[in-house]
């Protein structure tokens, strides 16, 4: 397929080398970014704009892969009758574009994604389209970056994905930062966490994370409790972390 993408940021990098891998023509990067857009058109042997009004109206898709709250923005100079046009926000309705075209829909990829990455990693594609004809496309697209986790999903299922997406991710991701930051302050490697991190991620791909939930709190071993609490004294943040933490995983194993 002949692609369009509009944005420059981290999701369409990665979206970007994913199509070309896969076989695509990427014809055009529109983004209000300039530097970054003629960076990926350099990287993509392709042509990029500023100026959505100079869009090439010749792609067979429409990908708009900017912030949730940029869509807007975006769209205010953007009409493209007749085309599928998709964005891949997870909080945002599709309906925000029926004003872009008849053929709108959802191209949302459920994972997190860094410009900088030298790996295409795997992600589920979640689509959702305004008919029937859009949702075949964009399934077709995404069956070809992820052949094996493709789902339709409307606008409150992908809502709810997003919430469970911000905490197995970015709440896990900054308890690490918090224990990597603690490590620092008591002369502790961090990097000796590791294996306990990748079995930790490895073991809730075959049982249920609730199953396999181990340590004091689980077992409530007050005395241990109260020596992490005593040494976290001089840590108040993560102290109160802790804490909840702890309260939490009691309360669900009562």
């Amino acid at each position: 397929m002949e692609i369009v993408i509009i944005g420059s940021g981290n999701v369409s990098a990665v979206l970007g080398r994913k199509f070309k891998t896969a076989g695509h023509r990427i014809i055009q990067v529109v983004s209000r970014n300039a530097l970054a857009a003629s960076k990926l058109a350099y990287e993509w042997d392709t042509e990029s704009t500023n100026y959505p009004s100079i869009i090439n109206r010749h792609a067979d898709i429409y990908i708009i892969a900017v912030s949730d709250d940029a869509i807007e923005d975006v769209l205010a100079d953007l009409k493209l009758p007749g085309k599928i046009v998709a964005h891949t926000a997870a909080s945002v309705s599709k309906d925000i574009l029926k004003n872009i075209s008849e053929h709108y829909g959802v191209f949302y990829p459920l994972q997190t994604l860094r410009k900088e990455m030298s790996w295409l990693p795997d992600a589920p594609i979640f689509i959702d389209g305004s008919d029937e004809m859009t949702k075949k496309k964009l399934e077709e697209l995404a069956h070809t970056i992820s052949p094996e986790h493709v789902a339709h999903a409307g606008d409150d299922a992908r809502l709810k994905l997003h919430v469970a997406a911000v905490i197995v991710s970015n709440f896990t991701n900054y308890l690490y930062a918090l224990a990597e930051d603690y490590c620092k302050k008591e002369g502790i490697d961090f990097k000796e966490l590791l294996p306990l991190i990748e079995e930790t991620a490895t073991r809730i791909k075959y049982i249920s994370p609730q199953i396999v939930q181990t340590g004091p709190a689980v077992r409530n071993d007050e005395e241990t409790i109260q020596k992490h609490l005593d040494l976290l004294k001089s840590h108040p943040h993560l102290k109160k972390v802790y804490e909840f933490m702890t309260a939490s995983i009691k309360s669900i194993n009562e």
